[in-house]
């Protein structure tokens, strides 16, 4: 089954499930639906930042700060944060990543899912889904931030970069849920 054959939630404003529709015919008709976001870091604490593959339905070869993706019928969010964060970076038995908040994501132009971000912290070596992950590396926040104005990374999770920013400053906004 290809990934565009994979069923999925379709879900209201109020992130109520109100159908199911195969993943390509949610993107082609703009439907909302569920994804997890997990921002993955070393033990020495940087991220794992990666460029998706040009095969990707959805924002292929851009950059990306977190792994994740789209939530299956009837899967949990913190089992998808699970299975993706593994399948991502390529290694098993990860901690279950810690959830923060979540978010609608709305780009106004017909691509709209509700946003569970997670973190995690991964201690062993990762071998990245070559199908997924077309380069990566773990990178500093602060080289991070030097890359965020030089390369093209996906707006869904520059959005959800904002929201973790934010809510780490002192007074930042509490998580939702």
């Amino acid at each position: 089954m290809s990934s565009a054959d994979e069923i999925l939630d379709v879900v209201d404003e109020n992130d109520r499930v109100v159908g199911q529709a195969r993943r390509g015919d949610v993107y082609a008709r703009g439907l909302r639906h569920r994804c997890v976001f997990v921002w993955a870091e070393d033990p020495r604490g940087r991220v794992f930042v990666h460029r998706r593959t040009a095969t990707k339905l959805v924002f292929p070869a851009l950059y990306d700060m977190f792994v994740g993706g789209v939530v299956g019928a009837g899967e949990s969010y913190d089992d998808a944060a699970l299975r993706e964060a593994e399948e991502e970076l390529g290694v098993t038995g990860l901690p279950r990543p810690e959830f923060l908040f979540t978010f609608l994501y709305d780009d106004g132009a017909g691509r709209t899912w509700w946003s569970a971000v997670y973190e995690v912290r991964c201690a062993g070596p990762v071998a990245p889904q070559v199908e997924e992950v077309a380069w990566h590396a773990f990178l500093t926040e602060a080289e991070l931030e030097g890359r965020l104005g030089e390369w093209e990374f996906v707006p869904d999770g520059v959005a959800a970069y904002a929201r973790l920013r934010a809510r780490r400053e002192p007074g930042g906004p509490a998580a939702v849920r």
